[in-house]
């Protein structure tokens, strides 16, 4: 089973580099942001499982951050405050952040709160198989995918590779990306399998929609709904 990813977003090196060394300690795999842009840049390219977000961040803050990340993605995010800031919790979980962290935090506090973060996002998808877009719908719990109103016959790693571009509308995704996360980390191929696959689903969902599987020249694919 591959290691859930934690992007880490603090100006603090000495508080992130804390983090990320517990983190690591407990098997997740960890990138560190210490400013607004990069934080959002490495969001895209890292793909993180969760993320572990300070308020005050130099260029753009956490607030807007989160509002960046929800436009794109539903995974789950923790507010980190510090003791005496102004921090409002009621606008934070608004935004759509999951839960927040007020430094300074025991290590063990923050871990216990990452995993019960993570166990709660990852109860809800696996009860939540089922993704409805016009005209498309991919159901993963019964590996069906219905389009325009007729049963389409894909095989299980191209409906995969399908249910998790749609799951992340919008959101770029490396070859490297979609092997790990669909064929898995020792899968012994190239990322020309990717490419076969995605040109194999654009040939069976054909028609024009308002959703679309778009190549990123240079970095991967994304689904794209507008």
């Amino acid at each position: 089973m591959l290691a859930s990813k934690i992007l880490i977003v603090d100006d603090d090196i000495h508080i992130a580099e804390l983090i990320d060394l517990y983190l690591t300690k407990e098997g997740y795999e960890t990138k560190q942001a210490h400013g607004g842009k990069e934080a959002l840049q490495l969001f895209s390219s890292f793909a993180p499982h969760l993320v572990l977000l300070d308020i005050m961040l130099p260029e753009i803050d956490g607030y807007d951050i989160c509002k960046e990340i929800r436009k794109i993605s539903n995974i789950p995010i923790i507010m980190l405050t510090a003791k005496g800031e102004t921090f409002d919790k009621v606008l934070g979980l608004e935004l759509g952040a999951d839960d927040y962290v007020v430094k300074p935090f025991e290590p063990k506090e923050l871990i216990a709160r990452v995993k019960a973060v993570l166990r709660r996002y990852d109860s809800k998808e696996k009860n939540n198989k089922k993704i409805v877009v016009p005209n498309l719908t991919i159901d993963l719990s019964d590996y069906s995918v219905t389009y325009h109103g007729k049963k389409m016959e894909l095989p299980p790693k191209e409906l995969e590779l399908l249910y998790f571009l749609a799951s992340n509308p919008n959101q770029v995704f490396t070859r490297d990306q979609l092997l790990d996360r669909i064929w898995g980390y020792d899968y012994i191929g190239d990322t020309r399998t990717v490419d076969v696959h995605i040109k194999r689903i654009r040939e069976k969902l054909n028609k024009k929609e308002t959703w679309s599987i778009k190549t990123v020249w240079g970095v991967g694919y994304k689904f794209e709904n507008i």
